[in-house]
């Protein structure tokens, strides 16, 4: 295992002071005082900065930024920062890591990062001749394509293929779609696949006679996947009045259910996705891409499913896998633009696009465990009501410690609402 960075175990962490959690992210003071700066949004993103990045800026919108523990990917630790407003997910996430680092942590990898444009081909007379004729010319489109960017193919991405697919019924009737196929190398892609598909629509529409409408991405990047497994050692499973052999089976059935029925594998892969866009927001990166993907990706053998796998091996341990499209960059847009993005970047020591992927589907796998995990047990509202009870509390105005008397209150009478809250703060006020 390597020995690079320090442990991502931190034990207490949940109950530490803020500022000593700070201290704790890099306790050997290995990171520049301003990544912890921005991290901490002490130098966050600025007003100026933020109207440089979308229009009619007037103000800024803040989320929590915590922090994933105990993380092992590749044989590598890794804390990881994850930006969400939801209870439970870096505690899940975080939980979850801590069962899967017994044996090893986390392995993934990825695919290349190959993306694809759209041009969409119409107004043809012979849709067979117009495909034809592009598959004759295919080498010297890749190689027109190649040349539109000498940076990426400085770097070695570029072009890798062009594929021509027959629309055979649409409201509109026939028409062909090419996709170009492009390595992005590190970058998320969607600016310069869209700029080679722009520069090649004129070449198609000389070879076809047609007229090249659309000319865009798909979000659908089915061909730049990231992967990762686990496995949770049986014993490590039971807690309570549960044993490790119901907590296993039961993960499974609820996996089942999720395999085979789209109303419950919508939930399920939004648990996924609790874990998977919490990093990829932290990292400025294009979280609606990746929602789109994942869930366009889950209908690929005809109906929606459940992105995850979850089962047993030989020893009777639990084994998970999730499998999903992660076009996500660490070069261009706003993981440059944005200070913590940038922040969060260096605090994992992301090297490569691939890198942060491999993170971000481990996260995704782990919150996934943490959510199916409690449903198959104890229920999903007792460790989220906990966290929930405190933002009740605090909405109905409490402050310092009434804030935790009041939230175990409501917890114990199993009544965490806002106006229970209400008569609470005004009993203790009194």
């Amino acid at each position: 295992m390597s020995t690079d960075k320090p442990s991502s175990r931190r034990s207490g962490f949940y109950n530490l002071a803020i500022e000593e959690r700070i201290q704790q992210l890099d306790p050997e003071g290995h990171l520049p005082a301003e990544v912890i700066a921005n991290l901490t949004g002490e130098s966050a993103l600025t007003l100026d900065q933020a109207d440089h990045m979308i229009e009619n800026v007037v103000g800024m919108h803040s989320l929590p930024l915590g922090i994933g523990l105990n993380f092992i990917i590749n044989g590598r630790e890794v804390l990881v920062p994850m930006v969400v407003e939801e209870p439970s997910v870096v505690a899940g996430a975080s939980y979850m890591a801590k069962l899967a680092r017994i044996m090893g942590g986390f392995r993934a990898s990825t695919t290349p990062p190959e993306m694809i444009g759209q041009m969409q081909l119409l107004d043809l007379a012979d849709l067979e001749a117009a495909k034809k004729a592009v598959l004759a010319k295919k080498e010297k489109l890749l190689q027109a394509a190649a040349e539109i960017d000498p940076i990426l193919k400085k770097l070695g991405g570029g072009p890798r293929d062009l594929e021509v697919r027959e629309i055979t019924e649409s409201p509109i009737g026939p028409f062909l779609v090419l996709h170009l196929i492009y390595d992005v190398r590190d970058a998320m892609g969607a600016n310069a696949v869209n700029t080679a598909c722009e520069r090649l629509a004129p070449m198609i529409e000389e070879l076809t006679g047609g007229r090249v409408h659309l000319r865009i991405l798909s979000n659908l990047a089915n061909r730049r996947l990231a992967r990762a497994e686990c496995v949770i050692p049986l014993e490590a499973l039971a807690f309570g009045d549960y044993s490790g052999e119901q907590v296993r089976d039961g993960i499974i059935e609820a996996w089942a259910f999720a395999a085979a029925d789209p109303f419950r594998a919508a939930t399920h892969n939004k648990g996924i996705m609790n874990g998977v866009d919490a990093v990829v927001l932290a990292t400025g990166n294009d979280w609606r891409a990746i929602e789109a993907g994942a869930h366009s990706f889950a209908v690929k053998n005809g109906h929606y499913t459940s992105l995850s796998v979850w089962g047993k091996d030989e020893a009777g341990n639990l084994v998970g896998s999730l499998e999903m499209p992660m076009a996500v960059g660490i070069v261009g847009g706003a993981t440059k633009v944005h200070p913590t993005a940038r922040a969060a970047l260096e605090l994992m020591g992301i090297k490569s696009a691939s890198e942060l992927a491999e993170i971000i589907v481990s996260v995704g796998l782990a919150q996934n465990l943490a959510a199916i995990r409690a449903l198959a047990t104890e229920g999903i509202q007792r460790g989220h009501m906990e966290l929930h009870a405190r933002q009740v509390a605090i909405a109905a105005g409490a402050q310092g410690d009434q804030i935790e008397q009041i939230a175990k209150q409501m917890i114990n009478e199993k009544t965490v609402r806002i106006d229970r809250a209400e008569e609470l703060l005004k009993e203790t006020n009194e």
